[in-house]
């Protein structure tokens, strides 16, 4: 099955109901629309991995069942194989191999999407038109701030992906500001 944005609305809402996590699935969305439009890749598909990647999270949250869970959900609703090993790799616990443009590149924003997020939320205005690249590497560099983003995971996603940190988050940072209202930043 080739996923459709409104097929993945569908399982979104049917399994997301906190909104912030579903601003975080869409920030996700977002920056895979970017890189694949970098890499010159499917970016509807991309899209959608981003979109679904952390479907499951809320019900299961477990390491021992996320995204496995999600995984098998996925398998059941007949989306193809390559399109959840894509989802399975943007965790680092599931130990996938990221051997495709499209795995280093869930596995690079996740992390990231949420990092900037935080940084929007602390500026006065909480806007992202507020941000920049500068304020973000600056928080990388700060592991008080917002202590559950993983800043390897972020500094190894680009690596992985063969980029400068500083373009990693320039990418990462302008899809988000390119969807603020949705995410209402």
């Amino acid at each position: 099955m080739t996923p459709t944005r409104a097929d993945a609305l569908l399982l979104l809402n049917e399994y997301v109901q906190n909104p912030n996590l579903q601003k975080h699935m869409f920030a996700v969305e977002a920056a895979m629309r970017a890189y694949a439009t970098k890499f010159e890749e499917d970016v509807d598909w991309w899209g959608m991995v981003g979109l679904l990647h952390d479907f499951d999270y809320e019900r299961y949250p477990d390491l021992k069942d996320h995204p496995y869970r999600g995984s098998e959900i996925l398998r059941t609703k007949g989306y193809a194989d390559d399109f959840i090993e894509t989802i399975l790799a943007h965790a680092a616990h599931t130990g996938k191999p990221r051997d495709t443009q499209a795995k280093k590149a869930i596995f690079a924003v996740d992390e990231l999407c949420g990092l900037i997020v935080a940084v929007a939320l602390v500026r006065p205005n909480k806007k992202l038109s507020e941000v920049t690249v500068e304020s973000v590497i600056k928080k990388i560099n700060q592991p008080a701030f917002a202590r559950q983003v993983n800043r390897d995971e972020i500094r190894q996603g680009a690596a992985e992906l063969n980029l400068p940190l500083d373009e990693h988050v320039t990418i990462v940072l302008t899809a988000l500001q390119n969807i603020h209202q949705t995410l209402g930043l």
